[in-house]
């Protein structure tokens, strides 16, 4: 029995907003290959460097660029490479 991307739209659409949440991330998931790592542990390795890159800048220890002056570079790099 064949089932159509149609049929399993309609039932993942039954599925609370939760489910349907997760059914979207196991499906991501898949798309991506097996992983050594668990969802959850990826989740706090994030996390982690997260508050890390934060604490960096909190601290000082990292410099704040502007974003228009890093776009200004990326258009600038741009524009050399299409000449």
């Amino acid at each position: 029995m064949t089932t159509s991307l149609e049929e399993i739209e309609t039932q993942a659409k039954k599925l609370s907003p939760k489910e349907r949440g997760e059914l979207i991330h196991r499906l991501i998931l898949s798309l991506e290959g097996d992983t050594e790592e668990s969802p959850e542990a990826i989740a706090k390795a994030w996390d982690e460097e997260i508050a890390r890159r934060v604490t960096d800048m909190e601290t000082g220890r990292t410099q704040w660029i502007p974003a228009d002056e890093v776009f200004k570079e990326v258009d600038a790099i741009i524009a050399e490479r299409a000449r």
